[in-house]
């Protein structure tokens, strides 16, 4: 049993820890990458798409080491592949951060094609599973491990000319709980962050749409877009031992857009 005294900065500090992040060489699991690192871990970035070298120059900017495996995380074999790499290279695995997801066709119900809605199952959902299943091994062996899985707005709303990928972020939601019920007892936190609306190159078309634009700020309290900055806070806070009983939490960072 911890006393108040017990308490210490060094609780947030990932100095020593290693950490998996799909998806981690661009967008939001670049941020995510890159304030794991600040936080003081090696990290291993894992995606379909070739690194480009810039989050190689951010992470090894922290001073600590960074590996990037090129991988499809829905082919049969390539999540316990991930994580194999991750072990054989730095000893053990500590943080597994879920953040690879795509959300494609925006369109009308009627014309959302089963093959849509497959891809997008096997990507955001399925594959958070398996890359979960894979580590699950090790932390449990070792006591202990963080597994953030990426939600998003649409873990709370109907997303509407998007069932897949509304499908997908409540099946996160449900994901995170169902494996904090189990895992917990393995001192194993498994929680969520859910993301609101990001500057990024995947919004820029509907920033630069004013009717959308000012659509979206009208329902943001913090009437801005968020900036990736604004994510690396809550994800190192997630992945250290300051939140050692924070388990099966869906985490917004919204700039208070679920408030109104």
């Amino acid at each position: 049993m911890h006393q108040i005294n017990d308490f210490h900065m060094g609780l947030f500090s990932l100095k020593g820890k290693n950490a998996i992040v799909t998806g981690g060489n661009s967008g939001l699991g670049q941020a995510f990458a890159t304030a794991l690192a600040k936080g003081g871990a090696n990290v291993m970035a894992a995606s379909l798409v070739d690194d480009d070298g810039e989050t190689k120059e951010l992470i090894e900017g922290c001073n600590v080491e960074y590996k990037f495996i090129q991988a499809d995380i829905t082919a049969e074999g390539e999540c316990r592949r991930i994580v194999e790499e991750c072990v054989n290279t730095w000893g053990h695995v500590d943080i597994l951060v879920n953040c690879a997801g795509i959300c494609i066709n925006i369109e009308d119900v009627t014309q959302f094609s089963r093959k849509e809605w497959d891809k997008m199952i096997s990507i955001n959902l399925t594959a958070a599973f398996e890359m979960i299943h894979e580590v699950c091994p090790y932390f449990i062996k070792q006591q202990s491990g963080k597994i953030i899985n990426i939600g998003s707005l649409f873990t709370f709303l109907g997303g509407q000319w998007s069932p897949a990928y509304a499908a997908t972020k409540h099946g996160i939601a449900g994901l995170s709980k169902a494996m904090c019920d189990e895992l917990a007892q393995w001192n194993i936190q498994v929680n969520t962050i859910a993301p609101g609306y990001f500057a990024t190159k995947l919004t820029e078309k509907t920033r630069s749409n004013k009717e959308i634009n000012d659509k979206i700020l009208a329902h943001i309290p913090a009437n801005r877009w968020g900036d990736l900055y604004d994510l690396m806070g809550t994800c190192v806070f997630l992945s250290s031992e300051a939140s050692s009983y924070v388990n099966g939490q869906i985490i917004t960072v919204d700039g208070g857009y679920l408030m109104r």
